[in-house]
């Protein structure tokens, strides 16, 4: 069954942030220090303040409520999404998946351009946002694909497509392993990939490609590390605290966006930045969703599972090769995507880079990001 869904949050939640929000006990920081220990004491107060008595979650919340959404159960889990019907006659069913720290308010910017030739399925992934509460262990990368393959059954969907960026990146393609007849295409923004072990792998790399591979290995993945090992116990600061929530999420913003040396403000809309952030706190999803990446460190959600440990990324990598024609997007200035890996995990049939844009494609380059989107399925239909 499907039912229609309305964000209508209760008051007595909104006057509680900004009770929370008020109340917040600051910690110092530490003089002639900045972004490279963390997030600055004055950048997030200022922001903090600003989300207590200048962000209106009430005209965001209509925004939201403009788009079409609903809530199914699959295999015992609560499934939020939107569906935007597009009024193209020919028009492709196309699913957006986020990652972390997103939701599914990340594609807002691109729903009308790509609803021109796409009838689009963006859900909120199991454990964050919407699609709460989470119905318990196990939901990583292979079985929410699973999850989001039937979501497509039961629209009626037959051919379709799907784009997924972080942790979507790695749903799309067990998508299309779980259910290649009906996939027409994958493609793939943020995309992470890793060396197998194999001898000489690493010999026919580019200079750029070498760089991208050390940018991953001196990536400060301590959040990485925090979520996938100990969830529940950072979930406890994050879901008392709303600047918590706040810093955790923003220092992503801030690392993750072009231009790299700016700050979040300068690559996304300040306002969309604190209706992300606001959909975090109001539908407690601080534990829940970093069980994503518990999930996905673990060998239990792969058909062919490494031993846990990071280094190698086995847990992480595609354990067949993909066969569904899949394209890639890379932001130059923030992804660490190598090409040859990438080939020899996916199919891949299309693969463009970006000077502009970072890891959150969609939101920061909406236009570049529609336009690569429309021309990488142009070439399968």
């Amino acid at each position: 069954m499907i039912d229609p869904f309305r964000i209508d949050i209760v008051q007595q939640d909104l006057d509680d942030l900004r009770t929370r929000l008020a109340m917040t006990r600051w910690q110092d920081q530490l003089p002639g220090t900045g972004w490279e220990r963390g997030v600055p004491l004055d950048y997030l107060r200022d922001l903090a303040e600003y989300w207590r008595t200048g962000y209106d979650w009430r005209a965001h919340e209509a925004r939201l409520n403009t788009i079409p959404q609903f809530t199914t159960t699959i295999d015992g889990q609560n499934i939020h999404f939107a569906h935007i019907r597009s009024e193209n006659p020919s028009a492709l069913p196309l699913m957006l998946l986020h990652g972390w720290p997103g939701t599914f308010a990340m594609f807002l910017d691109v729903i009308e351009p790509l609803s021109r030739d796409f009838h689009l399925v963006i859900p909120s992934l199991p454990g964050f946002g919407f699609s709460t509460p989470l119905s318990g262990p196990g939901w990583g990368p292979v079985r929410t694909a699973k999850a989001f393959t039937h979501l497509m059954a039961l629209l009626g969907y037959e051919r379709y497509g799907v784009q997924g960026g972080d942790s979507g990146s790695f749903i799309a393609p067990e998508m299309g392993k779980h259910d290649p007849g009906h996939i027409a295409g994958i493609h793939l923004n943020a995309a992470i990939t890793f060396p197998a072990g194999e001898e000489g792998e690493m010999d026919g790399l580019t200079q750029e490609e070498r760089r991208r591979w050390n940018s991953m290995e001196n990536f400060n993945d301590g959040y990485l590390q925090t979520q996938s090992k100990r969830p529940q116990t950072v979930s406890y600061g994050l879901h008392d605290s709303p600047v918590g929530q706040l810093a955790w999420i923003m220092e992503k913003f801030k690392e993750l966006t072009e231009p790299v040396e700016g700050l979040p403000e300068d690559s996304l809309d300040r306002d969309l930045m604190l209706t992300n952030v606001t959909i975090y706190w109001l539908t407690g999803t601080a534990g829940s969703s970093a069980q994503f990446y518990y999930e996905s460190m673990s060998a239990d959600d792969w058909s062919d599972a490494g031993t846990g440990d990071w280094g190698d990324g086995a847990e992480w990598a595609a354990a067949d090769r993909g066969t569904v024609p899949t394209g890639v997007l890379v932001s130059k200035a923030c992804d660490v995507t190598i090409r040859p890996w990438a080939e020899r995990d996916h199919n891949i049939v299309h693969w463009a880079e970006y000077d502009q844009g970072g890891h959150f494609f969609a939101t920061e380059q909406p236009a570049l990001f529609a336009d690569d989107v429309t021309t990488f399925f142009a070439k399968l239909r």
